[in-house]
């Protein structure tokens, strides 16, 4: 950008910020600005840069000497647009960090809740409310952690992924609560069929969401390739809703053969695993294809 040209052309210069800024008859801090592209000089002062460091003006807005003479003052309208753009992006940026670390510090503290607090009572209650004004941020800031323009079908699609975590906490909680208060009492069979019908309803509703969710970082299949690259994770959650209805049928097929919820425990991790892997191995595949072709050293 301009400021990175007028800084590297004043090093070979053999300039000092001070001494360029004497030059130009402006304070230091002003060259300064200009160089850290948190503004751009006018017209007149661009033409006197180009003179003191004996650099063509086309060659500091990165132009072409094959290119018609362009109006500086429209030119430079351009790179200060630029700029406020980028200045928008990183306040958008820091901003997006800033709720990323309250959720993660949520987290961390329903993870030390369950550990320190003894009475399984307020345990409950402590870590749904930490789970539920986590998921609460994440509702309030989905077009903010998204990684593209989200159309309004992507929203609603983010927003149902929110409210349905959202539900299975709070049906969750409200379920243990009422065990612990002994409100509710489960044979192993039936603890069974309830596992089989969250697992069930979990794949179905996944399966048929995940296609429409939007490159972002935040819901969804997570893995470090999906996010590093927007074809890969569109093919990830394509794989997920083309496959979630055979894991579903296949998964329940397997679980109503087991009475003893060991097994079906152990059948619901096993779904689960296979469920993750083959979008995320298939899509690993893809991305490994991509940008490593055959035949390139």
């Amino acid at each position: 950008m301009l400021g990175d040209n007028i800084k590297r052309y004043r090093k070979e210069k053999g300039y000092t910020q001070e001494e360029l800024a004497c030059v130009l008859h402006v304070v230091r801090q002003t060259l300064s600005k200009w160089e850290n592209n948190l503004s751009v000089p006018d017209a007149d002062v661009l033409i006197d840069i180009s003179k003191a460091l004996e650099v063509p003006v086309h060659r500091l807005l990165d132009l072409t000497p094959e290119e018609p003479t362009v109006d500086l003052a429209a030119e430079l309208a351009r790179v200060n647009e630029e700029l406020a753009e980028r200045s928008r992006q990183l306040q958008r940026n820091a901003l997006a960090g800033k709720k990323r670390g309250q959720i993660i510090f949520l987290s961390f503290a329903a993870l030390l809740i369950m550990i320190g607090v003894r009475d399984p009572m307020v345990s409950l209650g402590l870590v749904g409310g930490c789970f539920g004004l986590a998921l609460l941020i994440l509702d309030r800031n989905l077009a903010l952690f998204s990684e593209t323009t989200v159309s309004p079908a992507q929203r609603k699609a983010l927003r149902a992924a929110t409210v349905f975590s959202a539900a299975c906490l709070a049906a969750g909680i409200l379920l243990c609560a009422l065990i612990q208060a002994k409100v509710i009492t489960l044979t192993e069979q039936q603890e069974g069929w309830l596992l089989m019908g969250i697992f069930s309803c979990v794949f179905l509703f996944c399966g048929a969401l995940s296609p429409r969710l939007p490159f972002q970082r935040h819901t969804g299949l997570r893995l470090p390739w999906t996010v590093q690259d927007e074809e890969t994770w569109y093919l990830a959650h394509k794989i997920i809703g083309l496959i979630s209805l055979p894991v579903t049928l296949l998964y329940l097929g397997a679980g109503l053969t087991f009475s003893d919820l060991e097994s079906i425990g152990q059948i619901s991790v096993a779904a689960m695993v296979l469920y993750i892997a083959i979008p995320g191995f298939l899509s690993l595949i893809f991305f490994w294809k991509k940008y490593h072709p055959a035949g390139r050293s």
